[in-house]
């Protein structure tokens, strides 16, 4: 009995036995030493934000035309006689310069005649007015009839009016007679000549074409979403306020060399063009503002950079520092980069503006980084906006 107890006892003592051995070897083993891997940091450029209040500029382009541009157009007929040596096609005149001298002498024989015609009519009139006053005396002493009288009366009418339409044909043939001379309506330029010496020009006909040096003018077309950069008023009619015209830098590279001018904005055109859905407006540069500076050649295209409104609290970046449209990356307090959603105002250039979404000394990611996890480390370098 005790025999076969044993032969079932052995067994678990030996299980029991092994299992112990088992969990002695398992607690007592050594543990190795743990190495803890240090998490990788990516070196990032930064700009800190700083709102500040900014004026907005609008961009456009266009060609130079003149504020003033008239045709040269004589009065009467006649053939040419002189032509001055500045009417010909770029030539610089002054205002009443004479341009053009048409042959006057039938023009002044109609000025003699009606001289002369003058004289006559005024003896005519001389003769009925003494002639209506004897008549009236004899009436009064009853020795004419009424009836002369009146014949007299008309007579001395007719005269006073012969006299005053030789005065007025006078005046008209003198003014003719001035009208031989073609005098420049403005300082200008001439556009192009139509005319030439010895040939016979009619009244109305154009000979020349000018154009005023004073001011030039500039047509920019100026998208609607940019008006609101402008404060423009809608439906305003005539010329700005000079308070209220905004200041227009005009730029064009001629000739290998940059040229610069500034000019105004002075008025909008009545009509927004119904293709582009764009409005156009008017930028009015004075021709002799800098001796240094050439005045703006007709038909010169030009950028023009107009200054806007002044808006507060605009947060400037590069434009590497937008993700996905709207958003950009700022390290936190743990050098850690987050996605932060921002409200833009306008891209200009190289630059954005953003609206809001970000506070004043916060650390703004300019490098472009290829893959962005929210929460990496990072090592921010600070750097100011123009060395970014």
């Amino acid at each position: 009995m005790f025999r076969k107890t044993m032969m079932f006892s052995l067994p678990v003592i030996v299980l029991v036995i092994a299992l112990a051995s088992s969990y002695a070897l398992v607690i007592t083993k050594p543990v190795p030493e743990q190495i803890e891997t240090p998490e990788s940091t990516t070196a990032i450029r930064v700009l800190t934000v700083n709102p500040g209040r900014q004026q907005l500029t609008v961009r456009s382009q266009g060609s130079v035309v003149p504020r003033t541009q008239s045709e040269l157009i004589p009065e009467v007929s006649g053939r040419v006689q002189w032509i001055s040596p500045n009417l010909v096609t770029g030539g610089y005149f002054k205002e009443g310069d004479v341009l053009l001298q048409i042959d006057d002498r039938d023009y002044r024989s109609k000025v003699d005649r009606s001289k002369v015609a003058i004289k006559i009519t005024r003896a005519e009139d001389e003769h009925a007015r003494f002639e209506l006053q004897r008549l009236q005396q004899l009436v009064k002493n009853k020795l004419t009839s009424q009836s002369q009288l009146e014949s007299a009366l008309r007579t001395r009418r007719i005269a006073e009016a012969a006299l005053q339409d030789s005065e007025i044909a006078l005046v008209q043939a003198q003014r003719n007679l001035w009208r031989t001379e073609l005098r420049a309506p403005f300082t200008g330029l001439v556009r192009n000549k139509k005319v030439d010496l010895g040939q016979f020009i009619s009244r109305g006909q154009s000979i020349a074409s000018l154009y005023a040096s004073d001011f030039v003018e500039v047509r920019l077309p100026i998208a609607d979403k940019q008006l609101a950069y402008l404060d423009l008023p809608l439906g305003h009619r005539g010329e700005f306020a000079e308070e209220d015209s905004p200041k227009v830098i005009l730029s064009t590279l001629y000739a290998g060399k940059q040229y610069q001018w500034q000019g105004r904005l002075v008025r909008t055109e009545a009509e927004i063009d119904l293709k582009s859905r764009m409005i156009n407006v008017i930028a009015r540069v004075e021709s002799s503002q800098n001796s240094d500076q050439p005045p703006l050649p007709i038909g010169l295209f030009v950028h023009a950079e107009i200054e806007g409104r002044w808006v507060e609290n605009i947060v400037s970046l590069p434009r590497a520092a937008m993700r996905n449209g709207n958003q950009v990356l700022i390290v936190d307090d743990e050098s850690r980069l987050r996605f932060r959603d921002v409200e833009l105002l306008r891209f200009d250039r190289d630059e954005v503006l953003i609206k809001s979404g970000l506070k004043p000394g916060e650390l703004v990611n300019i490098s472009p980084i290829q893959t962005v996890i929210d929460g990496m480390k990072v090592k921010p370098i600070l750097q100011d906006h123009k060395g970014a």
